[in-house]
C-alpha cells in the first residue's frame, strides 16, 4: 500500500492510475449497424499482421503488452478456444480491436478494445460495445470486466461507465517506457514525457 503524497518515479519508467470496471449482467443498450462496416472474429492471425494493427489502433496510448510476446505466444493465445479476436473491417481492412478473454471460469475480461483514428465519433465504438457485451453474456459468465488507464484516451473512462461497468478499485502501475525499451518509437504518445 502506497503512503499518502507523492512518490518518485525512476527514470526511463512511467506510472499510471488503473482503473478497474466490471458489470454482472448485461447493460441493455441497441446501436444500429454502421453501414460499411462488418464485425470479423478472427480463429486465428499472423503475429505480424495482429502487431501491425495493435500498433495502429494502441500505440498514442502506449498500448505495449502485446509487443513483449513472442511469434508462439501470439499464435498460441489466438488458437486458445477461450480467448476471441475481432476486428471491425471495412471493405477488407481492420479498423478496430476486440479481444474478449474467457479464460477465467465464470469471468469475461474484455483485454482489448480500440479504434483506428478513420473511426472515432462515427458510431462504431458504441456499436462495437454492443456487440462486445452480448458476446461477453452469451457464455455462462457473472462478471464482464475491464481496465483503462490514464494513458488510455480520456474518452474510455467515461465511456466505459456510460456502457453499463461500474468502476470497482484502482492501482498505480509503474512500467519500463515501451518508446525507451524499443517497442514502440520514439515518437509514440507525444502527449506523454519521456525521462530518459
Amino acid at each position: 500500500m502506497l503512503s499518502i503524497g507523492f512518490h518518485k518515479i525512476p527514470k526511463g519508467y512511467l506510472s499510471t492510475v488503473v482503473t478497474y470496471l466490471e458489470m454482472t449482467s448485461p447493460h441493455q443498450r441497441t446501436t444500429p449497424d454502421i453501414e460499411g462496416l462488418q464485425l470479423v472474429q478472427h480463429s486465428a492471425m499472423s503475429p505480424q499482421i495482429y502487431r501491425a494493427l495493435f500498433r495502429r489502433i494502441g500505440q498514442d496510448y502506449l498500448w505495449f503488452s502485446r509487443l513483449y510476446l513472442s511469434d508462439e505466444e501470439i499464435v498460441e493465445l489466438f488458437a486458445d478456444p477461450n480467448y476471441d479476436l475481432y476486428t471491425l473491417q471495412r471493405d477488407g481492412e481492420d479498423l478496430a480491436l476486440l479481444e474478449l478473454d474467457f479464460r477465467t471460469s465464470g469471468a469475461c475480461e474484455l483485454a482489448f478494445f480500440g479504434l483506428d483514428d478513420a473511426l472515432i465519433g462515427s458510431g462504431a465504438g458504441r456499436y462495437l460495445m454492443t456487440q462486445a457485451i452480448s458476446l461477453a453474456f452469451t457464455r455462462p459468465i457473472t462478471r464482464f470486466h475491464v481496465h483503462t488507464c490514464t494513458l488510455d484516451s480520456p474518452q474510455a473512462l467515461g465511456f466505459y461507465v456510460r456502457s453499463g461497468f461500474k468502476p470497482v478499485r484502482q492501482e498505480i502501475e509503474v512500467v519500463e517506457d515501451p518508446r525507451l525499451t524499443g517497442h514502440l518509437p520514439k515518437t509514440a504518445a507525444p502527449q506523454i514525457p519521456m525521462f530518459p
